[in-house]
């Protein structure tokens, strides 16, 4: 299994996530419950759990004192923020998604060559745009489906498919 330390050189080396932030980002989340902290004379394993919950932060592009909220609020995002209350099973949350995405990149990675990946940071947004020029949106429950829910500047972080991918992979390779 993976160490975060691999995680974050990989994030850095593909996707620009400096690792000097990355590590208090990642020190915060083990905090948090999110990634393992470890024992004495081991390193934390990461799972693709923690590698999404790793990303989101990063490209939430949040404060540090925040970033364990922001992670919970970018994971309980829905799709086009319907309430998933009674749905069925395959209709899943932002997490559910993020972690198909790790998937892939691990076991099909062409099919991620052409996918954009972008989260919101003044707003909890996150939108795959596609291959065929559908963008799926995750939104917070209640809100206004397609639609900017706030009056200020959208700030967002894109990464392509390519480079989550190469992170991916460069984490969690076999050795």
């Amino acid at each position: 299994m993976p160490t975060i330390t691999a995680a974050l050189a990989a994030l850095e080396r593909y996707t620009g996530f400096s690792q000097s932030r990355s590590r208090t980002v990642a020190r915060r989340l083990q905090e948090a419950g999110f990634l393992p902290l470890g024992s004495p004379g081991s390193a934390p394993q990461l799972d693709r759990a923690g590698f999404g919950a790793l990303f989101v932060a990063l490209a939430a592009d949040t404060t540090l004192h925040a970033a364990a909220d922001r992670v919970r609020q970018y994971f309980a995002l829905t799709p086009g923020g319907v309430s998933l209350e009674g749905a069925p099973a395959s209709i899943g949350t932002a997490r559910s998604e993020l972690l198909a995405l790790v998937d892939t990149a691990i076991e099909a990675p062409d099919d991620l060559r052409h996918v954009q990946i972008e989260l919101v940071s003044n707003f909890p947004e996150l939108a795959l745009h596609w291959a065929d020029g559908t963008v799926q949106r995750y939104q917070p429950t209640g809100t206004v489906s397609n639609h900017w829910q706030v009056d200020t500047h959208r700030k967002s972080t894109t990464v392509t498919g390519r480079a989550f991918r190469d992170a991916v992979r460069a984490t969690f390779r076999k050795n």
